[in-house]
């Protein structure tokens, strides 16, 4: 029987590279995106279960995986005005931690009704354990979010076959990363890395294909780190 994945924020980047792993004959994957696959606008509250749904559609009523991937890293300096501050906060938390939550809910409450084993895979960051910097405190928390509600799915569904693991990459040669990298002087920032050199995609997408597919029951509520020994635990 094929395995059915939603995966969010697969258009580009992480997210392209974690389609294409899990593209197989022996699976069936919807993507969410811009670009690409279901749309659906995060920053809009109805949004996360309309995808739910019309995945579940497009999937014959199951979905075996959930991969949340989708996520913004907007700067919000602390010289912003008060509101533009708190509105560009509650945005990345709408984006980045609550549309996952929402879609985590969704997918446990429907393998309890169905009665069937499932896997939450969530795409963090080392900014979960790191920190970022001061204009992305917002991005940092989200992440930690993420890391804490995988931990509790894990620990609060194992027995009924339910597992959730985590992924927190480094730096990773995206679009996004390599704008981060330019404005941050990126060989001072390279010279953080032990490696010398950020992930590619292509490894993270190794790392996720395993969780959603490979991973042995007893790894769930694993936090797995890709970054380049930048940061160890």
């Amino acid at each position: 029987m094929q395995t059915h994945i939603l995966l969010t924020g697969s258009s580009r980047g992480i997210g392209a590279a974690i389609a294409e792993t899990l593209t197989r004959d022996d699976t069936r994957l919807i993507g969410h995106g811009t670009s690409s696959g279901i749309p659906a606008d995060f920053t809009d509250p109805a949004a996360p279960q309309a995808l739910w749904n019309q995945a579940l559609e497009a999937l014959d009523g199951r979905i075996d995986v959930l991969v949340n991937n989708a996520g913004i890293f907007e700067a919000t300096p602390l010289d912003l005005e008060h509101d533009d501050w708190v509105a560009g906060w509650e945005k990345t938390m709408r984006v980045n931690l609550t549309a996952s939550a929402e879609l985590c809910r969704l997918a446990v409450r429907h393998w309890q009704t169905e009665g069937r084993s499932g896997r939450i895979v969530n795409i963090a960051s080392r900014a979960a354990y790191r920190g970022d910097s001061p204009a992305h405190w917002h991005y940092a928390a989200s992440k930690a979010g993420m890391i804490g509600m995988t931990k509790s799915i894990a620990r609060g569904y194992a027995a009924e076959g339910i597992l959730a693991f985590a992924i927190c990459p480094g730096f990773t040669m995206t679009g996004m990363a390599e704008d981060y990298l330019s404005s941050r002087g990126g060989d001072k920032l390279l010279a953080d890395i032990p490696l010398g050199r950020v992930a590619d995609p292509a490894e993270v997408a190794t790392l996720a294909r395993f969780c959603a597919l490979e991973a042995p029951p007893s790894m769930t509520g694993a936090v797995l780190d890709i970054n380049g020994a930048s940061y160890v635990r």
